[in-house]
């Protein structure tokens, strides 16, 4: 008679039910649930990632195939903008070097994107991963770059001594150059709209702009620009001068001009940019117009600075805001895009322990970390340009004031990332305290024109839009086109771009864009009329600026946006 086969797991189920142990509820066939539930991301991980790699190596040996004779040419063209050049296909060994690196760098994304790890660290671990990948590209390399060695040869390398020139003198500042420096100066030719410093503390200039009609609204404007930046990027030059074409429009201007922090500002913390920046500003405006309102404007982080002061004035009961523009401001720091992914317990702590008591981050240091969140934008091309072609960029104001790095005391900037991008505390009601009040947006209650671009990598719209739900009032929200700098900076003179607007706030940023109206060019006029219906009343403009109290000081654009970050 043959004997049953054994069954391997039996002596397993014999022992879990016998009566005199104390087993819990479990069985063996719980247990293999269990167990296969949990090998079965790897599981799936490495099925995904051998079919990724049967599929690279495909991928991998088709450029190298495709130049033995006879070989059929790649049916795709090479639609990365940095191998566009006639160069890299002419020759057919550098569109094999191209074409393995694109497979390459393909292959690491999707493995990654097949790793059974939470989304958190996948973006992080996406962040540096693109960062190596940026620049490992051949066209970085003058060996593996045929465009600037194909210059190298028509220049008898007059080109890579240019490089060389160019690479010393970069050196030398401690960074890239984006720009012809040498072709801009601060109120010369950029930061030149007329105008007077009227009052001046540790923190801030406050200018008053020149009027350049005979009447002006009742209430005047007050920017507030962002100080991780010189205020200029919003007086460029006059074609483009936001503050500019405020003023043409009839409205008197005040705008704050953040002094650049040195080692003296380097205990000043948010509260104090809240009181003696943002306060300051509206009580000057206040008392030199004698206005009963002002209209408010915040740029960025200036818009954070902002909506914080007024909503501790809002506290106090104070409420001195005709109405409040913010543009790619973030209150809701859910989803901050790249940038936050750089923010980690770790590095707040080491922050904290570095700078947090007193100390500077360095301007130099904030240039570095926005460059990097578009490297293919603003570091590598110039490396290639520059170094490998020996070509200095062309003069470009936009990229001048780029480059005009600014510091920021310890103790303000680790209470801006603890509270905003680590722990997102700012937007909740009463989620901090503020000048020894809980702040709450929804108290502000004004009328809020809501700005924010579709490609911006600094303030994502989605993210912008979700903030505008923080407040209360009547909120507009217009969608322009472009990033965060070029986005904003569009006069309409150009014509250039558009905008989407909606009137319905629903709660999903998808729906509100998919309902609205695309309207070309500028959405500069949108706001001037918006603004006007809270401007009040139009006057005569002032003869003279400033009052008995607040005599002027000095001409626009005044000392402290000339200081230079050291």
């Amino acid at each position: 008679m043959s004997q049953p086969t054994p069954d391997p797991t039996r002596w397993l189920t014999d022992l879990m039910s016998t009566e005199h142990v104390m087993w819990p509820d479990l069985h063996i066939a719980d247990t293999a649930k269990a167990m296969t539930a949990a090998t079965a991301p790897w599981t799936k991980a490495v099925a995904e990632i051998t079919a990724l790699q049967l599929e690279a190596l495909k991928t991998l040996a088709a450029p190298w195939t495709a130049l033995m004779p006879g070989a059929t040419p790649a049916a795709e063209p090479i639609k990365d903008r940095r191998f566009s050049s006639d160069a890299w296909t002419k020759d057919p060994r550098y569109e094999a070097v191209a074409r393995t690196y694109l497979a390459q760098t393909d292959l690491m994304r999707k493995a990654l994107a097949a790793a059974p790890i939470d989304e958190g660290s996948k973006a992080q671990w996406g962040f540096a991963l693109q960062q190596v990948m940026d620049a490992l590209s051949p066209a970085n390399t003058l060996a593996t770059n045929p465009e600037a060695l194909q210059l190298a040869m028509e220049t008898g390398g007059a080109s890579l001594l240019e490089g060389m020139r160019l690479f010393t003198a970069d050196l030398a500042k401690g960074r890239i150059a984006m720009t012809d420096e040498s072709a801009f100066e601060v109120g010369r030719n950029v930061g030149t709209t007329p105008g007077t410093v009227v009052f001046q503390n540790e923190l801030i200039q406050l200018i008053q702009y020149t009027p350049t009609t005979a009447e002006v609204y009742e209430r005047p404007l007050v920017m507030i620009p962002p100080c991780i930046n010189k205020y200029y990027i919003l007086d460029l030059q006059p074609a483009n001068s936001f503050v500019g074409h405020a003023v043409a429009e009839g409205h008197t201007v005040f705008l704050a001009s953040w002094r650049n922090a040195g080692p003296e500002q380097s205990t000043l913390t948010w509260d104090d940019y809240i009181e003696h920046g943002v306060l300051k500003a509206i009580e000057v405006a206040q008392a030199i117009t004698r206005a009963d309102k002002v209209n408010m404007l915040g740029f960025c982080i200036g818009g954070v600075l902002l909506t914080s002061a007024l909503a501790v004035l809002a506290a106090r009961g104070e409420r001195p805001a005709a109405s409040v523009t913010l543009m790619t401001t973030m209150l809701d720091f859910t989803e901050t895009g790249d940038l936050g992914l750089l923010v980690s317990p770790e590095m707040m702590a080491a922050r904290d322990a570095a700078i947090g008591k007193g100390g500077l981050l360095k301007g130099s240091e904030l240039a570095q970390v926005f460059a990097s969140l578009r490297a293919n934008d603003l570091i590598w091309p110039y490396v290639v340009k520059g170094y490998l072609k020996g070509q200095a960029p062309p003069a470009f104001d936009l990229l001048y004031w780029n480059s005009d790095d600014t510091n920021l005391p310890g103790p303000m900037f680790c209470w801006y990332l603890r509270n905003c991008y680590l722990e997102n505390n700012i937007g909740k009601p009463g989620g901090t305290t503020q000048l020894g009040e809980q702040v709450d947006f929804r108290s502000i209650g004004a009328p809020t024109f809501v700005y924010a671009s579709k490609e911006d990598h600094i303030v994502p719209w989605k993210s912008a839009y979700v903030s505008a739900q923080l407040l209360t009032g009547d909120i507009t929200f217009v969608l322009g086109a472009s990033g965060h700098i070029a986005g904003v900076i569009n006069p309409p003179a150009k014509n250039k771009r558009n905008y989407w607007t909606n009137d319905a706030l629903g709660a999903e940023p998808e729906g509100w864009l998919d309902g609205a109206e695309k309207v070309p060019g500028s959405w500069w006029p949108a706001w001037y009329t918006w603004l006007a219906t809270y401007a009040g009343t139009q006057v005569d403009a002032p003869r003279e600026p400033g009052n008995a109290e607040y005599t002027p000081i000095e001409e626009a654009p005044g000392a402290y946006v000339r200081e230079k970050a050291s």
